[in-house]
């Protein structure tokens, strides 16, 4: 369900600190974060955020394309490995 248009885009207020703090200095530092709810928001372009992902935090270097979207959507939680060989075995047989 989405977010009311007249409540605005949700950001972590500490997530809105660390921004301004790294921007501010100038240093180029991945700035960690647990909040993978907030919506990235014009300020965050060019910086980069550590987004955790249950296990470590990966990278993510915000541009311009993702402004409304959710730090969660570049930090995928699930590895895919592939279908295993026996899968495609099993189907060959069966058809």
């Amino acid at each position: 369900m989405a977010r009311s248009v007249w409540k605005g885009p949700f950001v972590d207020g500490y997530l809105l600190k660390k921004a301004e703090t790294s921007r501010g200095s100038g240093r180029n530092e991945v700035i960690k974060t647990w909040s993978r709810r907030s919506t990235i928001l014009p300020q965050f372009v060019g910086l980069t955020f550590g987004v955790y992902n249950g296990h470590k935090f990966l990278p993510v270097l915000v541009t311009e394309n993702m402004i409304g979207h959710k730090l969660g959507e570049f930090s995928p939680t699930r590895t895919f490995t592939g279908h295993t060989a026996v899968d495609k075995k099993v189907k060959k047989a069966s058809a």
